[in-house]
């Protein structure tokens, strides 16, 4: 059974996001693995912006893993440590197209074991393609965890998962990820957060540590 605390931030995210949703822009299955990729420490507009001139140089899979690891990088070079994950998504092709016959795997076992791919990528991956019950944790949903007292400042992102896990419904994990990233990213914001107009500013543990 959820705390009052947790009905409560539940309610509000229900009534001011209640269609909140993945925002990165996909056709194939891959396409959207790539694009979760290219999305760390970055924003989902610029990979919005990257991928669609990625997949017209490079329609298919083989020619990813094919392709010329200069042109890549040159394609996505607007995104952070874009070297490192143009190199990543060569790979990731390569293998993709060898090993599990052009598909993404659904596993997360083996999802973590691909190039660039880290527990919060396969999760949104296996949550956005799949709808599986995952909580996947970025930087907004950790922010946004902090001030409201569901996690502690020196929570790395496996811990606040697990604690969101327990503190919500299964069924409700993936539906609250994408809130409370709209949450962070449009007014929770790490800058400026609009907290005059927030009705739950009183469970806010930045604010009382303001007062």
């Amino acid at each position: 059974m959820m705390t009052n605390k947790a009905v409560i931030i539940q309610d509000y995210l229900n009534e001011i996001l209640p269609n909140a949703k993945g925002e990165l822009q996909y056709n194939k299955d891959y396409e959207l693995l790539i694009a979760v990729i290219l999305s760390a420490q970055a924003t989902d507009k610029s990979v919005n912006l990257v991928t669609p001139v990625l997949f017209a140089k490079f329609p298919t899979l083989e020619d990813l893993a094919n392709g010329d690891l200069k042109e890549i990088e040159d394609t996505i070079k607007s995104i952070g440590l874009y070297k490192n994950k143009a190199k990543n998504i060569k790979e990731l092709a390569r293998i993709l197209v060898e090993q599990y016959d052009r598909k993404v795997p659904h596993e997360k076992e083996v999802l973590v074991t691909l190039p660039g791919v880290g527990n919060k990528t396969a999760s949104v991956t296996r949550l956005e393609l799949w709808n599986e019950d995952e909580f996947p944790v970025d930087t907004h949903v950790t922010r946004v965890s902090i001030r409201l007292g569901l996690a502690n400042k020196n929570d790395d992102v496996l811990i606040i998962e697990r604690k969101l896990k327990k503190i919500f419904p299964k069924e409700n994990w993936g539906h609250l990820h994408h809130q409370f990233i709209h949450f962070g990213r449009y007014f929770c914001k790490a800058q400026h957060p609009n907290c005059k107009n927030c009705k739950i500013i009183d469970i806010c543990k930045e604010n009382k540590e303001k007062r």
